[in-house]
């Protein structure tokens, strides 16, 4: 048996989580990982997790950054768009934007972009079926 540790801070004392892996694989898949035990510094077991609770934490933390980066996007954006015209020309706020025929452009590029890879895609898929079917 061989040891990874993995170090997590919360608001309390860091905690210390070690999970089982046989020696003999060099990384873990999902039928050799056993629970997570979540000790406090002195060894004690707090809560135990297990793999699929552990990465269930790690798909939250990705939608929440996903979240996070199309916020923020979509309120650069609108104020860009929005209130960006009202403001006077040489006003220093200016300059953190770019100008106006970009605010059309840029989401026309992504929205073309994005069309032909979801055709791309769907086109794929529907040969990958055809394949199976005959």
């Amino acid at each position: 048996m061989s040891l990874c540790f993995h170090f997590f801070k919360f608001n309390l004392p860091c905690f210390v989580v070690i999970d089982y892996f046989p020696s003999s694989e060099a990384s873990p898949s999902l039928e050799c990982l056993k629970n997570y035990m979540f000790l406090d510094i002195r060894g004690l077991i707090l809560k135990q997790k297990t793999y699929i609770e552990a990465m269930e934490l790690a798909d939250k933390a990705v939608g929440f950054l996903l979240t996070t980066i199309s916020l923020s996007i979509f309120s650069y954006y609108t104020f860009w768009v929005l209130i960006l015209p009202f403001v006077d020309s040489d006003h220093f706020i200016h300059m953190y934007f770019l100008s106006r025929e970009y605010a059309i452009i840029i989401p026309l590029f992504a929205g073309i972009t994005l069309l032909c890879f979801l055709s791309m895609f769907i086109g794929y898929v529907m040969l990958k079926s055809k394949k199976k079917s005959a």
